[in-house]
């Protein structure tokens, strides 16, 4: 068997003893505990044979030939799967504490399903192990032990059901999430009890209610948008559209089944949203008539409103689109709520929304219950954000699907042009070519208005045709002019009605422009330029209340008089602002995409900005300064629980965050906007308000934005601060750069609880950490004695949580935005690599990805499988494009080449192949898509030159080997390795090859020679691994070189010399996968440990590893007076600590394997462990001297002690990612403080890690919990 496949089995075998030896020690813990099922005492007597037998597997792993793999693995993760469901029910059934066992087991049931109770799970457990032993792995098993797996599968069979079928209700939707604890071998604690913890946080599951799923999901009703539409514009004429039903480019598309979408295009004031208006109504008509004669048909439809943040995204496009159809048709509900049961409202808004929303709606449009359907989008240039995602999805999405057929509008933009590629499905309606017809509906509708107001206004006939007349001869086939002059008449009396207006200039350009000269000619000028100038220049549309605090002229910050006076008094002026504005529910709006236009002209804005654009920016920056500075304060919602979950926050009212939310999300875009001007150079200095607002405020604006759900956008917000030009401010240059690193560190639970800002953010970041230096009396003070950490940020950025089984492979998109990584778990997820976001999840492999890469223009992901295939992936829709079989075994490597065109992948079947991006195929022609063969044994990696002139691959046979890519001919054999080559990569220049191996060894070659020098050149072996290395990369600029090993850390070393410049440590398992961002200033790396992590590649110091333990922590206690914590590990020590300050007391050596429990003894002057070594020690508790060993057992116990008594679950423990008491939230542990184990004496809690660290932590008595 070759060291890497050995490798993947000893981990496998060595994970599967660590959950089945936790289930037993779980179950160990509660004893004869109340009301406990037999059935749990049944199955926990069975598994030390499991062990025992699993143990021998493991010892003989490294022996086995390769044949073995194939057949081993799959039973190795069947029996995983198993015995992970069995250790999540003991986790959550088996307490000490009362006879509620039952209900509790029930309920973990609802879970995971009847099928897996107990003893039909441990029935599995041993039928796998048994095939093992039996047939697998003949010999690691002895006789007696074979007999006794045979005994036990007998009694799981024959055993009574642990939970009756009748018992069972007829909805089964709820689960219960329990306490995460159980028994690590404590013995007598007196007063102090151990726990094991599994980290499995709590599962938080959707309402059932499928109105609440529907209400969630809505953002807009596009119906009511529709109304609203038709209301404001007056009303939808029949004759104003009635043309484009006769049009022959309509009937084309409606007519032709091969016609999919059309695209409706025109200058701005068209009348675009008013037809399509009267196309939805005669389209409903036609969906009613069809439904009437049994066949569906649904219609949905958006209208896009760049003035309104609500519906002017690609994402609130989706969500209104989905509402209709789902609200139509129940059942295209289900797909919503797959997703929507596990995240909830989350899944909506959160930044993750879009790729999660198109793969619901690319599900629904395959669904048959659909039946035949039209989508409508209106206004497409007025899509503000992710209009070019929404282009790709429409243009990838409108061919595939017969049954939908598509209509859109927009202006005649060339960006949306050259997205919108037109085909022969795809059809185009420009209204400029349809002018006669356009002119008609036109005057259709200033005939119809005319007449409307000359009732109201009482004009007589003369002057009412004369109106009608001239506003016909000069509208110029535009609605929007007709409508604002209209608009303008209703303010004009009748007697001047006609002088008024034959001064309205035809064309939109020139009424705008009148309408500027009569703002500069008000008595309120200056005011109103002020608000034009305000609204055109922030990011959104603003409320009064926003407006009122961006500017001292509308409001002084010192002024007492009641704010709702100014407001009121704004309003008044903001309709005096011409025709550009208008007011919606207390919200400030262009009156048309146009007007905003025409207002940022460069010739117009010298009007409005009369001191330059970039002055209103500075000064929305400065004052968005001030308010916050005024707004912001601690628990500014009045929560007080520190554990309080966003989903669980009611918003106030009045909201004290309502004049300032604009001002929270988008001070930073304004000082970068407004970062050339001269005078905002003394804001940036270290005794300006920028420097003086972040030291003050900065936790107050976090917790505010996480109240607003925009703690992402915050995170994005520091990374432009630190864009900055400040070098010459450097405390403000320094406060920055640590802010990033607390943001990014702490993101996830700042966006879960608001209030852990002050508490898990600042107590678990480094010492010297500026943020914490500066806000460090912001910690509760119920927090008595805190935790040691880390004194200075360490390389790890961020920790990337989502996959449920080991990362196999990790890759940056080449322009640095996202990373991808591939997983044991099936999927291929993608990430946003500056906020560590879960942007996708790919799902189409049937069997574990083992490598995973992103095409060189970011735009395509590729990934190999063990399910034989290589599938290539959109990154935009997350759509499966193209599945390339016929590798013949697992593909273990894979990579495009440098022009995207091709992709190489090698292959267990020791092929590698080369495959035509654009269409699959595997080709033997010129163009040199063919079949590399060579290789004896397993291809494990491949990759291009930089060039695409050559690939190289690494095999299990020990060599690297250099192929041409044209002709697929072998060029050189460099052997030197003494174990499996994992990863091969070349050098920027294509000079050089690295290569990593199971032998420990980088090496570095020369791709020409195939000489491997160790000469100047550098080329050479890089030794500082103490276990297998599984991936290697060059930096971007081949300075470096990255490796990442089974010994769980991450390498930096330099190119040239072969020196080790930096080890980065983090992960609890090893690392498979590891490389340079684009720019080379950060690493990602995946592991065994199911996480993909960042690092910062430019920090030079190694990583400070505290002393203490070298191996997992199994078992921790207290003696009797609480002074002291005593701990046992896999590392064979037993280690005695100070419980004030958490200093190392005594080393206690003497076991030969994994000391499993540990106890004080009565007086506290003894100490007994109990080790696999099959010994009891008895050791003195002050000098550390051993006394006694007790021998002659045939197994190890799962816990020690002196004494019975004692024993109770403790008020404070870990459940999952949270210091809990009862059913409240404390403090959340992040992923590196999170422990294996626990311990409680009073109010100090010790945490033991799998680093070989304990953390001690001392909570208030009698807390009240409160920020």
């Amino acid at each position: 068997m070759s060291g890497a496949e050995a490798g993947f089995v000893i981990g496998l075998i060595g994970s599967l003893i660590s959950i089945v030896d936790a289930t037993k020690k779980i179950h160990d813990a509660a004893g004869d505990a109340k009301g406990q099922p037999e059935a749990f005492r049944q199955v926990a007597a069975r598994l030390p044979l499991v062990i025992e037998i699993l143990r021998s597997a493991e010892a003989a792993a490294t022996e086995l030939d390769e044949t073995k793999w194939e057949a081993i693995e799959p039973i190795l993760k069947s029996c995983k799967a198993k015995a992970e469901k069995l250790q999540e029910i003991f986790q959550k059934v088996v307490r000490k504490d009362n006879d509620q066992w039952f209900d509790r087991y029930k309920k973990a049931l609802r879970t995971l399903g009847k099928g897996d109770k107990v003893e039909c799970l441990m029935e599995g457990i041993q039928k796998d192990t048994q095939l093992l032993a039996c047939e697998k792995l003949m010999g690691i098993a002895t006789e007696e032990q074979v007999k006794g797996l045979e005994e036990g599968i007998k009694e799981m069979k024959e055993m009574s059901a642990s939970v009756q079928e009748d018992t069972w209700s007829v909805t089964q939707t709820h689960s219960g999430t329990g306490d995460n604890i159980g028994h690590s071998g404590s013995g007598n604690n007196y007063g102090g009890n151990s726990h094991h913890n599994q980290n499995s946080g709590d599962v938080i599951y959707g309402n059932d209610d499928p109105k609440a799923c529907l209400k969630d999901l809505r953002t807009t009703d596009p119906r009511d948008d529709k109304r609203r539409i038709e209301e404001t514009k007056g009303g939808l004429l029949r004759d104003s559209y009635r043309w484009i039903l006769d049009n022959s480019e309509f009937r084309r598309w409606h007519d032709d089944e091969h016609s999919r979408l059309l695209w409706i295009r025109g200058d701005p004031g068209k009348g675009k949203t008013m037809l399509l208006c009267g196309m939805i109504d005669k389209l409903e008509e036609s969906a009613s008539a069809a439904s009437a004669s049994g066949s569906s048909c649904l219609l949905s439809y958006f209208f896009c409103q760049a003035t309104d943040d609500r519906i002017n995204s690609a994402t609130a496009v989706l969500r209104g689109l989905i509402y209709l159809l789902a609200d139509q048709e129940p059942a295209l509900l289900q797909h919503v709520r797959k997703t929507y049961d596990k995240t909830g409202k989350a899944l909506f808004v959160d930044t993750n929304s879009w790729f999660a929303l198109s793969e619901i709606f690319i599900n629904i449009l395959q669904d048959p219950s659909l039946g035949n359907a039209y989508v409508i989008i209106d206004a497409l240039d007025e899509c503000k954000t992710n209009l070019q995602q929404l282009l790709q999805f429409i243009e990838k999405t409108s061919p595939d699907y017969p049954r939908v057929k598509w209509i859109v509008s927009s202006r005649n933009w060339p960006s949306i042009e050259e997205q919108l590629r037109i085909s022969e499905q795809q059809v185009q309606l420009r209204l400029e070519l349809n002018q006669d017809s356009i002119s008609a509906a036109v005057s259709t509708y200033i005939k119809h208005k005319v007449g409307e107001l000359a009732k109201r206004k009482k004009y007589e006939a003369k002057l009412e045709k004369s109106v009608r007349d001239y506003l016909s001869s000069n509208a110029d086939a535009t609605f929007l002019w007709a409508a604002l002059v209209l608009k303008a008449l209703e303010t004009i009396d009748r007697r001047t009605a006609l002088e008024r207006v034959k001064m309205f200039p035809p064309g939109l350009s020139p009424f705008y422009k009148q309408m500027i000269a009569q703002v500069n000619e008000s008595n309120n000028a200056d005011l109103c330029r002020r608000i034009l100038s305000i609204v055109a220049a922030v990011r959104r549309p603003i409320t009064l209340n926003e407006l009122v605090s961006l500017d001292d002229k509308f409001h002084k910050l010192d002024c007492p008089e009641d704010l709702s006076n100014n407001i009121e008094d704004l309003e008044k002026t903001v309709n005096q602002c011409g025709s550009f504005l208008t007011i919606r529910e207390s919200t400030v709006y262009f009156v048309h995409q146009s007007a905003e236009d025409f207002l940022l002209q460069e010739n117009t804005s010298q009007e409005i900005f009369r001191s330059g654009i970039s002055e209103v920016h500075q000064s929305i920056f400065s004052r968005s300064l001030q308010v916050m500075s005024l707004a912001l304060r601690r628990d500014i919602y009045s929560l007080r629980a520190p554990g309080i979950t966003i989903d669980q926050v009611k918003q106030p009212d009045p909201d004290p965050l309502a004049p300032v939310r604009y001002s929270c999300l988008y001070w930073v875009d304004h000082l970068v906007e407004c970062q050339s001007r001269q005078d905002i150079i003394k804001d940036l200095q270290d005794n300006g308000p920028l420097y003086s607002f972040l030291r003050q405020y900065f936790l107050y604006w976090l917790e505010a934005l996480s109240l607003m759900k925009s703690v992402a956008e915050g995170v994005v917000m520091i990374r432009k601060l630190e864009d900055l030009q400040i070098d010459e401010s450097p405390n403000l240059h320094s406060f920055i750069h640590d802010a990033r690193r607390f943001g990014v560190y702490n993101r996830s639970i700042i966006e879960q609880a608001p209030l852990q800002a002050y508490c898990s953010a600042l107590v678990f970041a480094p010492e010297k950490s500026i943020v914490r230096e500066m806000f460090e009396q912001f910690i509760p003070s119920w927090i008595q004695t805190k935790p040691r950490v880390e004194s200075n940020w360490n390389a790890m950025l961020q920790t990337l949580e989502g996959h449920s089984s080991s990362v196999t492979s990790v890759s940056f998109s080449p322009d640095g935005e996202q990373v991808v990584s591939s997983s044991d778990d099936k999927t291929v997820r993608l990430w946003d690599a500056a906020t560590g976001a879960l942007q996708q999840t790919l799902e189409g492999h049937s069997n574990l990805v083992r490598s995973v890469a992103f095409s060189p223009n970011s735009k395509q992901v590729v990934s190999s499988s063990n399910d034989k295939t290589v599938q290539l992936w959109d990154v935009t829709t997350g759509a499966l494009q193209q599945t390339l079989e016929g590798h013949s075994e697992a593909v273990l490597s894979v990579a495009f080449s440098p022009n995207g065109k091709q992709v190489v992948s090698g292959s267990y079947d020791k092929t590698v192949r080369l495959w035509n991006a654009a269409t699959g195929a595997l080709q033997q022609t010129l163009e040199g898509q063919q079949t590399l063969e060579g290789h004896f044994n397993a291809v494990t990696s491949v990759a291009f030159s930089p060039d695409g002139k050559q690939v190289v691959s690494g095999s299990s046979n020990k060599a690297v080997q250099l192929w041409d890519a044209a002709t697929g001919a072998l060029q050189q054999i460099l052997k030197g390795h003494s174990d499996v080559v994992m990863s091969v990569a070349f050098s920027p220049d294509g000079t050089q090859v690295v290569s990593g191996s199971i032998d420990g060894t980088i090496r570095l070659w020369d791709a020409a020679t195939g000489a491997l020098q160790q000469t100047l050149e550098g080329q050479q072996t890089l030794k500082g691994h103490s276990n297998a290395v599984m991936s290697v990369a060059f930096s971007p600029d081949g300075t470096q070189v990255v490796s990442g090993s089974s010994d769980e850390a991450v390498r930096l070393w330099d190119a040239a010399t072969g020196a080790l410049q930096q080890t980065l440590k983090g992960h609890s398992d090893g690392v498979i996968s590891a490389a340079f961002s684009p720019n080379g200033k950060q690493v990602v790396s995946g592991s065994f440990d199911k996480t993909v992590r960042l690092w910062d590649a430019a920090t030079r110091a190694l990583q400070q590893t505290l002393e203490g333990h070298s191996n997992e922590v199994t078992s921790i206690a207290f003696s009797p007076d609480g002074k002291q914590v005593v701990s046992g590990s896999y590392d064979e020590t037993v280690r005695l600590w100070d419980a004030a300050t958490g200093a190392l007391q005594q080393t206690l050596k003497g076991h030969s394997d994994v000391v499993i429990s540990v106890a004080f003894s009565s007086d506290g002057k003894q100490v007994v462990s109990d080790s696999y070594d099959k010994t009891v020690r008895l050791w003195d508790a002050v000098t550390g001297a051993l006394q006694q060993t007790l021998e002659g057992r045939s197994g190890p116990v799962s816990s020690v002690a002196f004494s019975p008594d004692g024993k109770h679950i403790p008020t404070l423990h870990v459940s999952g990612e949270w210091l809990v008491e009862g059913n409240t939230r404390y403090l959340w542990l992040p992923t590196h403080y999170r422990p294996t184990c626990e311990a409680v004496w009073g109010r100090i809690v010790v945490l033991g890690h799998s680093s070989g660290t304990l953390l001690f932590l001392q909570i208030q008595q009698g807390l009240h919990v409160s920020i």
